[in-house]
């Protein structure tokens, strides 16, 4: 009888590690979505645009102003792939968020929502990616809209080689 109790004993010692094994399986997978999204990109919310303007021409930069929309996923891909990491490395790149109360000094020296501040800009599409020189004037063509995310880096190159050309003019 005793050997009959060490085999059932076995057993049960088996079944509770599977049993065991399968539960923590079970909440490493549940668990695995949240580890696997690192923290959101984020770019600074303008406050300042004549400062911000300030700074970026001292760099001999153009301002990057990203118009962007909360839940876009285009703006999120542009933000986190491409805008996010360049401001990590010093270029001068804002975002002014639409239907945003955030207060912004605009360039007439008045204070403005971000929102207001779209709505003067006439943007009208997120993301859209502004590249602002001396006084505040657009240098280049507006990136409208999310592009295909292969090229989305080649056309913000180009927007931003045209520019830097056209502040050195």
């Amino acid at each position: 009888m005793s050997q009959l109790n060490a085999v059932t004993q076995d057993l049960m010692t088996r079944r509770t590690y599977v049993s065991r094994l399968g539960l923590s399986l079970t909440g490493a997978l549940v668990g695995l979505p949240l580890l696997s999204q690192a923290a959101p990109a984020i770019l600074p919310a303008a406050t300042s645009l004549p400062d911000e303007l300030e700074k970026a021409l001292k760099a001999k930069e153009p301002l990057i102003v990203m118009v962007s929309l909360a839940g876009c996923p285009f703006c999120k891909m542009a933000r986190e792939s491409h805008l996010s990491p360049m401001q990590k490395q010093g270029f001068p790149i804002v975002q002014v968020d639409m239907r945003s109360e955030l207060p912004v000094k605009g360039f007439n020296g008045q204070m403005q929502t971000h929102d207001q501040c779209v709505k003067q800009w006439r943007v009208s599409i997120a993301p859209t990616l502004i590249f602002l020189g001396p006084k505040g004037q657009e240098l280049v063509e507006r990136m409208e809209g999310g592009y295909l995310p292969d090229f989305y880096g080649a056309y913000l190159d180009e927007r931003i080689a045209l520019a830097r050309k056209s502040l050195r003019s």
